[in-house]
């Protein structure tokens, strides 16, 4: 017959499983989920970054998320951590929205200004100067 798991208590049972590792992230080593390690807290399960932000900093403050600054998902360093909005954590991000919103000139070269830029009903961004040049190179076509 195997021998029972022993239970630990919060927050032994978070702190008994961080490693530091290089570059000054202090990773959970215990489960994770795309990335995100995984605790129980009042029988609750929790994200681990957010457990230990709250543990060492204090809440995080309402309509705000924890991004890690280090881009280490499984990292819990609270000095690695920021409450931001949920827009500013995904404009840090690689997401095909991070890289575009990052761009600061059109694809011809053209630099994105309040002038030089039309925003579409959809929230896409486009480049006034392309635009006209379409436009004429379709009058033209068209006569």
């Amino acid at each position: 017959m195997s021998k029972p798991r022993r239970r630990y208590p919060f927050p032994e049972n978070l702190l008994r499983r961080l490693q530091v590792t290089c570059g000054g992230c202090v990773e959970y080593t215990g489960g994770l989920s795309v990335g995100y390690g995984h605790v129980h807290k009042d029988g609750k399960p929790r994200k681990a970054h957010r457990v230990m932000y709250e543990l060492m900093v204090g809440p995080i403050p309402e309509g705000l998320e924890i991004d890690h600054l280090c881009r280490n998902r499984a990292c819990v360093n609270p000095a690695h951590l920021e409450p931001v909005t949920h827009r500013e954590n995904m404009l840090r991000g690689i997401s095909f929205s991070a890289v575009n919103a990052a761009k600061t000139h059109c694809l011809n070269g053209h630099e994105y200004t309040e002038a030089t830029t039309y925003i579409t009903p959809a929230g896409r961004r486009q480049c006034r100067v392309c635009k006209r040049q379409r436009m004429a190179s379709a009058r033209l076509r068209s006569t």
